[in-house]
């Protein structure tokens, strides 16, 4: 039964955030809000996590995972980025933005593309999601919580935790969050490229 963490969005309990880290800790898999959507998230480096956060959202390895980072400097760890990439980055965070980028050496190979080498980084404009970053210490990979066969993300925390509760560990609960995912744009070409139009605005971007 996945455990309910019901937090301030704007002052979230530190005491309940950390059960949360915890959990993450031990392998789990977590629902917590975004400045988007609410999405699933869990511990980078290990891996029967990603292959039950895979298994839960029925992507295989070529759909491309996100990290959430707590700050463009925590991003640039995490990938490869040129001055001109780390402006438009620079314009667009922390924001509703998605961005494919070149993963590091610091990026396991099992979760970046395994073509490409890429990854997503993001970093949230969310502030519950911000403080438990800032308990975990490090990204979290993420993937948008959208249930197979389905074309919306889920919102509600109260409908996460009804039809999620045996496949997840627990739900970061801070209310509604809105039904958009993120905005997408590859970074790894020439020129920035739309990949999927969500909740931020392009034109922020110059596309």
């Amino acid at each position: 039964m996945a455990q309910h963490f019901s937090v301030h969005p704007d002052n979230p309990q530190p005491r309940l955030l950390k059960q949360a880290v915890a959990l993450l800790e031990k392998g789990g898999v977590l629902a917590v809000p975004t400045d988007s959507s609410y999405a699933l998230v869990c511990h980078l480096d290990d891996k029967a996590a990603v292959d039950n956060l895979r298994r839960i959202r029925q992507v295989d390895d070529k759909h491309h995972l996100t990290l959430l980072c707590r700050d463009l400097s925590e991003l640039a760890s995490y990938a490869r980025v040129d001055n001109a990439q780390f402006r438009l980055l620079k314009t667009a965070t922390p924001g509703p933005y998605t961005f494919i980028l070149e993963a590091s050496k610091e990026v396991p190979r099992r979760v970046s593309h395994p073509q490409r080498k890429t990854i997503g980084l993001r970093v949230p404009e969310h502030k519950t999601l911000q403080a438990l970053l800032e308990l975990h210490g490090a990204p979290l990979l993420a993937t948008t919580l959208i249930l197979p066969g389905e074309s919306d993300p889920l919102a509600d925390p109260e409908v996460i935790r009804e039809r999620l509760e045996r496949q997840i560990a627990g739900v970061v609960d801070a209310g509604a969050c809105p039904l958009e995912p993120t905005t997408v744009v590859d970074l790894t070409g020439g020129a920035p490229e739309l990949v999927r139009r969500g909740r931020g605005d392009p034109a922020a971007l110059g596309l």
